[in-house]
């Protein structure tokens, strides 16, 4: 019981310099908290400690309860997701039910007798704050938004310019979201245009990539979802027409994981200029997907793109387009990238006309993109390789 104890104040002192930015900035200054949902059983009279775990909570959307004792009425203890213990109150819980999720919180660094009182009430750890106070806004977080499996997150990256990964990663975005998942489309390239442009959401309501340019620390992935615009079933960060050009990354870290936390899919769009805010989403990938016309000079291209990726993602897999007019074959363009071929595209005739006509790429059921995009959803989730 008390041996995960010593690990988790670690983790809480480890998180001690970013406190502000996991608590009073968790959001950004946006207000991006949403509706609060069920927190943790607060018990303590300290006023200061009160004060302080009542600014966790909502910091994490999250809403407690709050006792001075462990609670009468049946079920308070034993049904609350997390249990927070103030040093003040932990006489007073001796003798309740043995459970897991009891932390026993204070404010003073130097009390020899804070393991005892641990052990007395069964805690699972001890923190103390302020130094934990990251720590403990991710754990009410995990408890109140409910902490299940992360979503299958794919970047697509051009080889070079024009290869068509903005129409891809759309494509793929759509396609998960006719299929039923839970969708969130992400735009990490600045120059790009807009994915809500090439979706005609241009209009919709909802919040921008400036919006969240201070974002630091925890973003409630519930809230988040909400604030975005839904285009096509799907949700959708894009930016907006103003003159930011650039990703900060501590945003682009707490937006991404903020959208995994929710599960489906995310599907990034992604610069072939790997700056630090790239970096750190491609660290949260699972899969990328660097898309190549099959010509010479695109694999030229694409080779430098390639071999800066790898350096932060392990699977990069190649999508080849066609025409393939020069006589190169998608097999042969993947192993001249040393990557594992994903799949080939060959270009789509209408394509133009249909986003001319509000249709967003991977409509159809029957076109060789939505094609594509079916068959690699169908192969990721089987936990299928790159063919």
């Amino acid at each position: 019981m008390m041996a995960g104890a010593p690990g988790a104040d670690r983790a809480g002192r480890a998180e001690g310099a970013d406190r502000a930015e996991g608590a009073d900035g968790a959001d950004g200054g946006e207000g991006l908290r949403g509706e609060s949902r069920a927190g943790p059983l607060i018990i303590t009279e300290d006023p200061a400690l009160l004060d302080d775990l009542l600014r966790l909570c909502a910091a994490a959307g999250a809403e407690p309860q709050v006792h001075h004792a462990v609670p009468e009425a049946h079920g308070g203890w034993d049904a609350a997701p997390l249990v927070l213990v103030g040093d003040d109150a932990a006489a007073r819980c001796v003798g309740a039910t043995r459970r897991r999720g009891v932390l026993l919180v204070g404010h003073d660094q130097d009390d020899p007798q804070v393991w005892r009182r641990a052990v007395e009430i069964g805690a699972d750890c001890v923190l103390r704050l302020p130094d934990a106070e990251g720590w403990l806004v991710d754990r009410i977080a995990d408890v109140a938004e409910g902490a299940g499996r992360p979503a299958l997150t794919v970047g697509v990256i051009g080889g070079r310019g024009g290869a068509g990964a903005s129409t891809l990663a759309c494509a793929l975005a759509v396609t998960a979201a006719r299929e039923g998942r839970r969708t969130m489309l992400v735009d990490g390239d600045p120059l790009g245009g807009g994915l809500d442009v090439l979706l005609g959401g241009e209009q919709q309501a909802g919040r921008r990539w400036p919006d969240f340019a201070a974002s630091r620390g925890r973003v409630a992935g519930g809230a988040l979802e909400e604030a975005l615009p839904s285009v096509h079933g799907l949700r959708v960060l894009s930016w907006d027409r103003g003159d930011s050009v650039a990703i900060p990354p501590e945003a682009m870290r707490s937006v991404l994981a903020a959208a995994r936390r929710r599960g489906g899919v995310v599907v990034v769009d992604l610069p072939r200029r790997v700056d630090e805010g790239t970096a750190e989403a491609l660290a949260q990938l699972d899969v990328g997907l660097l898309v190549v016309p099959g010509d010479l000079r695109a694999v030229a291209a694409a080779r430098r793109v390639a071999s800066t990726v790898r350096m932060v993602l392990g699977d990069l897999r190649a999508v080849v387009r066609g025409p393939w007019g020069s006589g190169l074959d998608e097999q042969w363009v993947a192993e001249a990238l040393e990557l594992p071929l994903a799949g080939e595209l060959p270009l789509e005739a209408g394509l133009a006309a249909d986003l001319d006509a509000g249709v967003p790429p991977g409509a159809g059921d029957r076109d060789p993109l939505a094609r594509f995009c079916t068959a690699f959803w169908a192969r990721v989730h089987s936990g299928g390789g790159a063919q």
